[in-house]
């Protein structure tokens, strides 16, 4: 190996020897061969224990002028990436070089090469390093004043790169307000010749927009009026940056463009339809914005008639598109899937939730996942899908004054014999299904029979869309006779599901597990045809589309529930369903979307289901096992071992939890026969979250249906239980809630020792401000669920909690939960009526939303209600009352005689 040379005293120089390694090392790196490669990373750890190897490659990045560029920009980002790994080990003078060698070199002749010093300037600089650099942004500016154009542009570079990655950092106090002297200089220049450095010098100033950083508000008009100026700017890279500047500023500071607003919108409506895609993108995005801000329809609505025609046009695939979609290739069922054509499934863990009124439970408060995504091959954001997005968020801004700018255009389009334009109106239709669907309501009877025979249009591009937009018009369809619409949509919809192209099959899975969940029990007469084509499927799908059936088969146990549980039809699903699930090995994540599948189907089937349930039981056990044990072994060895996928474990426990729920007291034999009340105990304190929400959402199934299996754990789960009650995690929480409450039923008198652990939490939690829903309901029912068994404990605490207690119950519907909550907080009325009193109408609102409780419940409504009434008195009892609102006074007179 090669000497070391003192670096103190003089100039740093590499050694013959050494750099003919490093040389060669740099070489024998771009080999394409595996076992070379291999070679090489051992070479490089070897290497990086010598402190100057690092010298070594900024020298052959910023000195070997004579090698090609490709290895001198290797060795640099070779260098990157150890300073991103060791930098804090690099001994000064290493350092020092680097920094020194990487200033001198920003000009270098090569664009390859500038690029790659400014990228290794930016990760020193992000490494703390911009407060140890005191020197590296005033040369960096400095240098912009260059007569030469390279160090001008290298400089320019690595400054947008340190704006990008360090943008809160510049705008702190810690390097005493550097963009005081920054932002003026990059408005300067806007001016510059140079088409490259404008767009750099737009850049810069564009990563401080979002932050609101001090320096560019002071200058702010100086900016848009140098942005207004670059409007017709002939480079496409400054009109891009224009574009983006302007969609941020109408985010962070509308109120310095409502003044240009008409010229504003008048330019983005000729730079949506710039001939750079790029730039009619980043302009296109300006409309998404605008439909965000609560001036858009004032400002908007003279605009429309020339901005819905251009957004329509965008929504027309490119010819590009059509070439990477193989728009021209009809069948290719047959042709496996590459496997980077699959994204990641992400499992979405069980959270327990009620059901309410007018409908099943809430919306709008987990994420919703997004279905507009109507062509996932082209993931990437594109005009069409911009245009397509900006069409859907106007239409929910303007409903239906949208509508004469489209239906116009519409018929033009969805009756086309080119199949591009036909398409596109198909995706118009879908687009402002949500928003304009009260208007568009006449024209469907005559639009959704032509949709349906899209469906067999020898495009296939064209059939998948019409999938789509059939889907968003889902409600519409089962709101009418079913064989009107619903049947033929049904009945054609399954053919594409049997389509021989994957692209249409996939669109048709999609929409007919939407389709399912606006139907539900109306397909139930159509089960056994619809079994037929989903199992035909199975044997017919590539690997992609499986994962979305698997999808279609749990969404439609969901929907039709134990309307499923028919021997016929379990004969036709389980087989192949368990056929895959023996094809399956334990480390496949194929399992995910099938366990979940397997978890619906198992809630549905209910008893249909044992005779399958013990293989997927014990499975399920099997996975959760190894994954603690894996993940044992991770904490001990992390140099040894890989951290596991928990996603195995979240996702048994909620197949376990589906079992529990479907099968009830049949789950006792396989629960005794297993260790996983110790494994429950494991994954109750896992550090994951998603794990423990798991967890608990099946022990509080576990405890509804066999608790002589959990009741000698109760000691040691229930502080665990009692620490989960943190808010910061609401799923965790909540379902660790959920589980206190149905462990307190089955306990009863002797759940005593532990309300100490857990009623303080709970109160705290009902309190807070922003609580979401889901977890304020179920808080409620488990505080009344503990006072129903121990209310001497919970009682003293009743004005603590009465009132936003009373107040989070009265939109539930009637059902054992709530039941036994209000029995809770009738009990503990009866311990402390005094608790109650300063909130008595909450109470009195509360009991006037139930619709029919049980005799015996009613009964103790009507002692509460009488008893409060005789201890005010007549005359108290009509003041107090008058400050019901008429229907509420209606109710209890009606139902309680008060």
């Amino acid at each position: 190996m090669y000497n070391v040379i003192s670096i103190q005293w003089m100039e740093w120089q590499p050694d013959e020897q050494g750099l003919q390694q490093v040389l060669q090392l740099l070489k024998d790196s771009q080999s394409p061969n595996t076992v070379t490669q291999r070679a090489v990373q051992q070479k490089l750890e070897q290497l990086n224990q010598f402190p100057d190897f690092n010298n070594y490659l900024i020298f052959v990045l910023t000195r070997l002028k004579t090698e090609d560029e490709p290895t001198r920009s290797l060795s640099g980002l070779i260098l990157k990436n150890n300073v991103k790994a060791h930098y804090q080990n690099f001994p000064s003078a290493v350092a020092d070089f680097i920094k020194q060698e990487c200033l001198n070199n920003i000009g270098d002749p090569s664009p390859l090469i500038r690029a790659t010093i400014g990228i290794l300037i930016t990760t020193i600089a992000s490494k703390g390093e911009l407060q140890t650099w005191p020197e590296l942004l005033p040369q960096l500016c400095n240098l912009l004043n260059s007569e030469d154009y390279n160090t001008c542009e290298g400089s320019f570079g690595a400054l947008q790169k340190i704006c990008e990655d360090s943008s809160e950092l510049l705008d702190s106090d810690a390097l005493n307000r550097p963009l005081n002297i920054m932002i003026p200089k990059f408005l300067q220049f806007f001016k510059h010749c140079s088409p490259k450095i404008r767009s750099h010098a737009i850049a810069c100033v564009n990563q401080f927009i979002i932050g609101r950083a001090q320096a560019l508000m002071d200058n702010i008009d100086t900016f848009i009026e140098s942005l207004f100026a670059l409007a017709a700017d002939e480079d496409s890279e400054v009109r891009k940056n224009v574009c983006r500047a302007l969609v941020m500023l109408l985010e962070v500071r509308i109120d310095r463009l409502i003044p240009h607003m008409h010229s504003i919108i008048q330019y983005m409506l000729q730079r949506t339809q710039d001939p750079d895609e790029n730039v009619a993108l980043e302009a296109c995005e300006f409309w998404l914005t605008l439909a965000e801000q609560p001036i858009c329809k004032e400002v908007l609505s003279g605009h429309l008639v020339q901005l819905i025609p251009i957004l329509v046009n965008g929504m027309k695939y490119s010819e590009i598109d059509i070439i990477l979609l193989k728009g021209d290739v009809e069948e290719d069922e047959a042709v496996p899937d590459s496997e980077q054509d699959i994204k990641p499934r992400f499992h979405k863990s069980r959270t327990v939730t009620l059901q309410h009124e007018g409908g099943e439970g809430e919306e709008g408060e987990d994420i919703e996942e997004d279905d507009d995504d109507d062509d996932d091959t082209l993931s990437d954001w594109n005009l069409r899908k911009c245009s397509a997005a900006a069409l859907d968020v106007l239409a929910n801004v303007f409903r239906d004054e949208l509508l004469p700018h489209l239906l116009p255009l519409l018929k033009g389009l969805l009756f086309h014999l080119d199949w591009v334009i036909k398409e596109s109106g198909i995706l118009v239709l879908g687009a402002i299904a949500e928003g304009c669907m009260q208007g568009m309501v006449p024209y469907l009877p005559e639009l959704i029979p032509h949709l349906i025979q899209c469906l067999c249009d020898k495009k296939a591009l064209v059939r998948s869309i019409a999938c789509w937009t059939l889907s968003r018009y889902a409600h519409w369809v089962v709101s009418q006779p079913p064989d009107s619409y619903l049947k033929p949509l049904m009945t054609e919809l399954l053919k594409r599901i049997l389509d021989s192209n994957k692209k249409v099959q996939e669109a048709a899975c999609s929409a007919f597990a939407t389709l399912e969940e606006e139907a539900c029990t109306e397909l139930v007469p159509y089960l056994s045809f619809i079994l037929d084509t989903l199992v035909f499927a199975f044997g017919k799908y590539q690997h992609k589309n499986l994962l979305i059936l698997y999808d279609a088969i749990g969404t439609l146990a969901d929907s039709v529930g134990h309307h499923l549980n028919q021997p016929e039809y379990i004969q036709k699903l389980m087989p192949p369903l368990i056929a895959k699930w023996n094809e399956l090995k334990d480390e496949d994540k194929d399992l995910f979307p099938l366990l979940e599948c397997l978890s619906s189907v198992a809630t549905a089937l209910q008893s249909g289901f044992l005779p399958y349930c013990e293989p997927v039981y014990q499975r399920c056990v099997t996975l959760v096992q190894k994954t603690l044990a894996q993940a044992m072994m991770y904490n001990q060895h992390p140099d040894q071992y890989e951290a596991p996928d928990k996603d195995f474990m979240i996702v048994a426990l909620d197949l376990l939890s589906g079992l529990a729920e479907g099968l009830g007291g049949h789950v006792e034999q396989l629960v005794a026969r297993s260790n996983i009340m110790t494994l429950l105990f494991q994954c109750m304190q896992d550090t994951m979250p998603e794990v423990r929400q798991s967890s608990f959402a099946l022990l509080g199934d576990l405890t509804k249906a066999c608790f002589l299996h959990v009741k000698p754990c109760i000691a040691e789960f229930m502080p665990i239980l009692g620490l989960n009650l943190n808010p910061e995690f609401i799923s965790v929480c909540n379902n660790a809630t959920w589980a206190i409450g149905e462990i307190s039923m089955q306990m009863g008198a002797e759940m005593q020792p532990y309300v100490g652990m857990v009623l303080p939490h709970l109160v705290e939690i009902i309190n807070r401000p922003n609580t979401p829903k889901t977890l304020l309901e179920n808080t409620a029912i488990t505080i009344g669920r503990l006072g129903f068994v121990c209310p001497q404990e919970v009682a003293p605490q009743l004005q603590n909690f009465i009132r936003p207690w009373c107040t989070s119950l009265r939109n539930i519907r009637d059902n054992e939960e709530k039941d036994s909550a209000f029995r809770g907080i009738c009990v503990m009325i009866g311990v402390n009526p005094a608790g109650v009193v300063q909130d008595f109408i909450f109470f009195c609102d509360a009991v006037a939303s139930w619709v029919s409780p049980k005799d015996d419940l009613r009964d103790m409504f009507y002692k509460i209600l009488h008893g409060f009434k005789d201890q005010v008195g007549e005359e108290n009892w009509q003041q107090f009352s008058e400050q019901f609102p008429p229907l509420l006074k209606e109710r209890l007179s009606a139902c309680y005689g008060v």
